[in-house]
């Protein structure tokens, strides 16, 4: 599993980028599906038919784009200008190393204004510019007003169990997919199944509804991450190491959040209650209302220091929402009358 999340956080793509990296996801889902395709919006689509016809199906679902930032323009000094695209946490921009996706790759530090410092102001985007170290006509020969920017990739392993990367919002959620895909590849199934690697979620959970829409499941599962007890947040926050994170809320359809929770239970996987009184923030979000509407449930994933370079999470963790999907999934009968409210 740390293989996979480390493979899947070394992957770059902004959002409405994600064509840098979907037909490597693909690869991923290839070995455990009847088939695997990319969408015009560029989610990865894996399915595996349970062969029966007629049969249910289930759409299981995580986002692949990543927050990040996007060139505004390119200075007569040099300096490159940007806007953030998805939400970066502004506090870790000063002095942060960056690549610049251009004709080619280029890495580069941010700059700060240090009388902004000095005055006590906070940092924005605006305030802000990369250093590439190159002269101003080479970096205008390289890069372009529209061009991404990601945030530097730096694994480390922290204790035995935590692991410190970029990205983990939401690669996780996907790692957890494909594994979920790899175990019930030899399982006797009663429902087709379709894992999601949706496009442009940090911007407005646009591949989740697609993807929702096309697909119009039965049922739908979306994964993503929520946040972890870190030393300034303790309020709605989950200890990492606590499993997966089962949302209550208006989102969700509660009989399927009910089947969800009353599997973990059952299965001994550890798991939390999350209560979400409106939007979730999530694929969730969209999905139930894609069509004619999808029941749908989220699973989380704890997660430390969400939208930055060092997003920490536990293994452990992402291992409890993928045993949880396949025991879901194994239990699922050809009748979803039980879905009925």
């Amino acid at each position: 599993m740390r293989k996979l999340l480390t493979k899947l956080s070394d992957m770059r793509a902004v959002s409405g980028h994600e064509y840098r990296i979907n037909e490597a996801i693909a690869r991923l889902f290839e070995p455990y599906c009847d088939s695997v395709k990319i969408d015009d919006l560029g989610s990865v689509i894996a399915y595996r038919s349970c062969g029966i016809e007629g049969a249910p199906s289930v759409m299981i679902e995580a986002h692949i784009d990543e927050i990040g930032m996007m060139v505004t323009s390119v200075t007569d000094d040099g300096f490159i200008t940007f806007t953030d695209v998805g939400g970066v946490d502004e506090r870790i921009l000063p002095s942060l190393e960056v690549t610049v996706h251009g004709v080619r790759d280029v890495q580069g530090i941010i700059g700060f204004n240090a009388n902004e410092a000095e005055q006590g102001k906070s940092y924005t985007p605006k305030s802000l510019a990369v250093d590439t170290g190159l002269d101003a006509a080479e970096v205008k020969r390289i890069v372009r007003p529209g061009d991404t920017i990601t945030l530097p990739q730096s694994v480390l392993r922290l204790g035995r169990k935590q692991m410190s990367a970029k990205t983990m919002d939401d690669r996780a959620g996907v790692a957890a997919l494909i594994r979920t895909m790899k175990k019930l590849r030899s399982e006797k199934l009663c429902c087709d199944v379709y894992a999601v690697a949706a496009v442009q979620e940090e911007v407005g959970c646009r591949g989740g509804k697609t993807t929702a829409f096309g697909i119009a499941p039965d049922m739908a599962v979306a994964i993503d991450v929520t946040h972890g007890i870190t030393p300034d947040n303790d309020t709605n926050a989950f200890e990492i190491g606590s499993g997966a994170v089962i949302s209550r809320g208006p989102n969700l359809h509660p009989l399927l959040t009910e089947r969800l929770v009353y599997t973990a239970q059952s299965k001994g996987i550890k798991y939390e209650i999350d209560v979400d009184g409106g939007c979730t923030g999530t694929d969730a979000w969209e999905i139930q209302t894609a069509g004619s509407g999808v029941c749908s449930a989220l699973l989380s994933i704890p997660l430390k220091y969400m939208h930055t370079s060092v997003e920490t999470l536990s293994v452990s963790d992402v291992k409890a929402v993928s045993e949880l999907l396949t025991e879901f999934i194994k239990g699922l009968e050809g009748d979803v009358s039980w879905l009925a409210l």
